[in-house]
């Protein structure tokens, strides 16, 4: 079981795969959550440190993702679960969300 959510821009060719911004990946069986960013075509090192694990399989939760200056800041119900810090650096050309796996979506927004 598992989840991810991509912060993407959109490929300039329609062959080519847009830089990501941010890449989550939630692993249930691991209890992890890996981030990463791909710049150029090339993953950067993935970085996976958590203070805790919020979630747990068929439990509904809300995930915030805010872009500060620095960071981007995941929350998961209100509580700080980690961050990323920017690779990308135009943060306006991340204009694509995709968000797939073992989860019902309920909102957006």
């Amino acid at each position: 079981r598992s989840i991810e959510v991509t912060l993407s821009c959109k490929p300039q060719d329609e062959d080519a795969e847009g830089d990501v911004g941010l890449q989550l990946k939630v692993s249930f069986l691991d209890k992890a959550v890996q981030r990463n960013a791909r710049l150029a075509g090339k993953w950067g090192p993935c970085e996976n440190t958590l203070s805790f694990f919020p979630f747990a399989p068929g439990e509904a939760f809300k995930m915030e993702i805010v872009c500060e200056h620095q960071q981007f800041r995941i929350l998961v119900d209100g509580q700080p679960l980690c961050g990323f810090t920017h690779r990308l650096s135009k943060l306006a050309s991340l204009t694509a969300l995709r968000v797939y796996g073992d989860l019902q979506l309920t909102k957006v927004a």
